[in-house]
């Protein structure tokens, strides 16, 4: 389920994913996570820069927190997996009309990118990802995730989402044994969202 409310934190100084990282940190120490995000979104100006109410940016940066600290709990089983898949969501095409030349395979489900467009991050992303030999799946959406991860063996997972869609994705990676890392949109909505690939080269 995405996020009732928009944001676009791709303006946000690259410092502030740092802060996060140890406010992360911090939180598997138990500090107290409502006074970190309040300290960060003060900090960096986040109301004035997302146009983000106090409440929706508390909510973004404590999943963003919890999405940073599952990484580190699950960081070294993910690098001891082998087979590996990255899901990536569709919206992150540079072009979702007919410029965009994926193909839609209704057996997987997902896109197959054609790499029509070199700066797309979808394209760039499944250039990167299968050098290092993952599975890359393009996404419709979450539901077809199930049936995505339960046709292979997958021992690892790379997911490309907001928080609220990782929130929903770890039940299901912890069930089938799968070790999950998360990889935040820092712009989401239904169109052009975005997504960093200096940290999806540092994840894989």
């Amino acid at each position: 389920m995405p996020y009732k409310f928009t944001f676009d934190l791709s303006k946000v100084p690259k410092f502030f994913f740092t802060e996060l990282a140890t406010a992360s940190y911090q939180t598997g120490m138990h500090t107290t996570v409502l006074k970190t995000s309040r300290d960060i979104i003060k900090k960096f100006k986040i109301e004035e820069a997302t146009g983000l109410n106090i409440n929706d940016a508390i909510v973004l940066l404590n999943d963003l927190i919890d999405m940073q600290a599952e990484n580190m709990i699950e960081r070294n089983k993910f690098l001891e997996s082998k087979k590996r898949a990255l899901l990536l969501p569709h919206c992150s095409r540079k072009y979702l009309d007919s410029r965009c030349k994926a193909v839609f395979d209704t057996n997987i489900p997902s896109y197959v990118c054609s790499h029509c467009s070199e700066d797309c991050p979808v394209n760039q992303a499944d250039r990167i990802a299968k050098e290092k030999n993952y599975d890359v799946f393009i996404l419709p959406g979450g539901s077809c995730i199930p049936k995505i991860l339960n046709s292979t063996k997958y021992e690892g997972a790379v997911g490309v989402a907001c928080g609220e869609e990782v929130k929903m994705l770890r039940p299901l990676l912890n069930n089938m044994n799968i070790a999950g890392q998360a990889i935040p949109l820092i712009k989401n909505g239904c169109a052009n969202t975005i997504f960093s690939i200096e940290t999806l080269v540092k994840i894989l």
